[in-house]
C-alpha cells in the first residue's frame, strides 16, 4: 500500500472531478444539457438578465466558448437573448420556461450525485473536507495576486 504522502493531491482531486463529471453527464443526458450548459443555466437562474460577457467572467470561461454554449442553449429553447434597453450593443440573457422546468430535476441530479459520492462518510468529515478545499482555493487564488 503506498504511503499517503506519496499520493499526488492534485491527481486525486482531478480523478474525483473527472468521476463527478462522468456520472453527472450520464444522469443528465435525458434533459439534453451538457455540464457546461447546465452551469450556465444554473448561474442564470441566480443572475438572470446578465450579459454574455458577465456570464463568461462568472463561469471563468472565454467569451467565445460561452458564446457557443449560449448559442446551443438558445437553439434548444433554454435561453433567450434580449436587447438591453440602455445599450443596443448588449444582449441580456434570460431563461425560458423550458429551462425553468428542468432546473429542479437537474438540481436533484446534483444532490443525488453528492449523496452517492459521500455515502458512508460522516457529515462532519464532509464539512471539514469542504472547509479545507475552500481554504486551498483561497490560498491558490492569493497566488494570482502575488505572482505577476
Amino acid at each position: 500500500m503506498p504511503n499517503r504522502s506519496d499520493i499526488s493531491f492534485g491527481y486525486l482531486i482531478n480523478d474525483v472531478t473527472r468521476l463527478f463529471r462522468k456520472h453527472f453527464d450520464r444522469r443528465a443526458t435525458r434533459f439534453g444539457l451538457t455540464r457546461a450548459q447546465w452551469r450556465a443555466v444554473k448561474r442564470l437562474h441566480v443572475c438572470e438578465g446578465i450579459t454574455q460577457a458577465e456570464l463568461a467572467e462568472i463561469l471563468e470561461m472565454e467569451p467565445i466558448a460561452i458564446g457557443r454554449v449560449i448559442d446551443r442553449l438558445q437553439a434548444g429553447g433554454f435561453v433567450e437573448r434580449r436587447a438591453d434597453p440602455a445599450d443596443r450593443r448588449l444582449w441580456r440573457l434570460h431563461l425560458t420556461a423550458r429551462a425553468r422546468a428542468v432546473a429542479a430535476d437537474m438540481e436533484e441530479i446534483s444532490r443525488g450525485l453528492r449523496t452517492d459520492a459521500t455515502r458512508d462518510i460522516p457529515g462532519a468529515d464532509v464539512e471539514k473536507c469542504v472547509e479545507v478545499l475552500e481554504r486551498m482555493k483561497e490560498n491558490l487564488q492569493a497566488l494570482d495576486v502575488r505572482e505577476p
